[in-house]
């Protein structure tokens, strides 16, 4: 086993109605003046009302802020800070999914140092030093950000979509009740799923690998979510399958998979791209990039693949090339048939120019500034040729 430093600092409150115990976990959290962001569903389905109720009742006072959309957006979060910094807040609740809650993330950030514009800490130019307390009342399962270090934001005026890890990002509570995710629509569930997976998968596929118990649960965790998330495509209000899919979600991104080993997340990163260029959805960018960056570097570590075929999809190939190729075949499959999601360019943004490949490469080694990957280190030409692949 690897060496490893592990620290989820994150209450987990889990379970139907958990939400009515909103109030009181910010006060035990010591918050007193709470400003909560949340997107318009929040406000339509009544959920807000319950969670406003356990403030007042907790005695806390409190203002929101609606409007998150997908992809979260910079001039939200800087206009929200920009109105209330200075005005006493002490905590601020996500009540959403990823983007609500990395909108929430960077408020609080923004609201401890008002002084320092939010992108400066995305752009690399500042490191969070201070942040307000911040919670999270889980709507949607996928990012994970209600446990983990990390929040990405998207800078809708240069295109450019980028994430930060610190461990001011991490909430003090998660409240999950699995039965809010039953109203989502398919193609919010299923983008969901793949986020679960490719946050394991870019955990898994790494350069060190002689971890058997950190292998052993990121292996049990994708079966899980791909073997729930074929129920939940089939009955969208089987709670059973919400409530281990929401489980997996947190597990997938708080560091549990990956423990000894670095993360490669070239899938992630060559993702944003395609999400803050053409604002397509998370997920969705996921299962567009993976099989095309699996079938560029598979040979750099075809047992490893082979391993996740076997011991994910069950493949029974004892060659290892041929075991590796059928996972990647499998996993493709999963997305496009039981998720319905796009595997190629052509049905989500269509099929792209040269210069516009060229364009997204570089923007993913942000304009030179690093190369991508642990698994396969990648610079402009070779993001380009998996770009490539990708393109049809």
């Amino acid at each position: 086993m690897n060496a490893f430093t592990y620290h989820v600092p994150t209450r987990v409150i889990f379970g139907e109605d958990t939400e009515r115990q909103t109030g009181q976990a910010i006060r035990d959290a010591g918050g007193t003046k709470v400003l909560f962001i949340c997107g318009g569903s929040a406000l339509k389905s009544g959920l807000m009302q319950r969670i406003v109720e356990s403030m007042d009742q907790a005695g806390l006072s409190w203002v929101g802020v609606s409007g998150v959309k997908p992809n979260p957006r910079l001039k939200l979060a800087q206009d929200t800070v920009d109105t209330y910094a200075g005005r006493g807040f002490d905590f601020v609740l996500g009540v959403g999914g990823g983007s609500v809650i990395d909108t929430a993330k960077a408020v609080a950030h923004g609201l401890a140092r008002p002084d320092v514009p939010i992108w400066d800490y995305y752009s690399g130019k500042e490191k969070v030093t201070a942040s307000l307390k911040k919670g999270v009342v889980l709507t949607i399962a996928a990012a994970g950000s209600e446990m983990s270090d990390s929040a990405v934001l998207t800078n809708e005026a240069n295109g450019q979509k980028k994430g930060i890890n610190t461990p001011f990002n991490q909430p003090e509570f998660a409240i999950m009740n699995p039965a809010l995710t039953c109203t989502l629509p398919p193609r919010q569930t299923a983008c969901g799923v793949a986020d679960i997976m490719m946050h394991t998968m870019d955990r898994y596929f790494s350069v060190q690998t002689d971890n058997a118990l950190t292998d052993g649960i990121a292996e049990a965790l994708l079966r899980t979510v791909i073997e729930y998330g074929r129920v939940v495509m089939d009955d969208p209000n089987d709670r059973k399958a919400r409530s281990e899919i929401m489980w997996c979600g947190s597990l997938s991104h708080n560091g549990l998979t990956g423990l000894g080993q670095p993360k490669d997340f070239s899938t992630h990163a060559l993702g944003h791209e395609l999400s803050g260029m053409f604002d397509l959805p998370h997920g969705e960018s996921l299962t567009i990039m993976w099989p095309a960056w699996a079938r560029y570097v598979y040979r750099d570590a075809p047992g490893r693949f082979a391993r996740f075929g076997r011991n994910v999809w069950g493949i029974q190939e004892e060659d290892e090339e041929r075991a590796a190729l059928a996972a990647i075949r499998a996993t493709e499959r999963y997305f496009c048939d039981v998720l319905k999601l796009p595997v190629s360019f052509k049905k989500a943004i269509g099929v792209q120019d040269e210069a516009t490949l060229r364009d997204l490469a570089l923007r993913a080694t942000y304009y030179g500034g690093r190369r991508v990957g642990q698994l396969h280190p990648m610079e402009k030409d070779e993001l380009f040729q998996i770009y490539q692949l990708a393109n049809h």
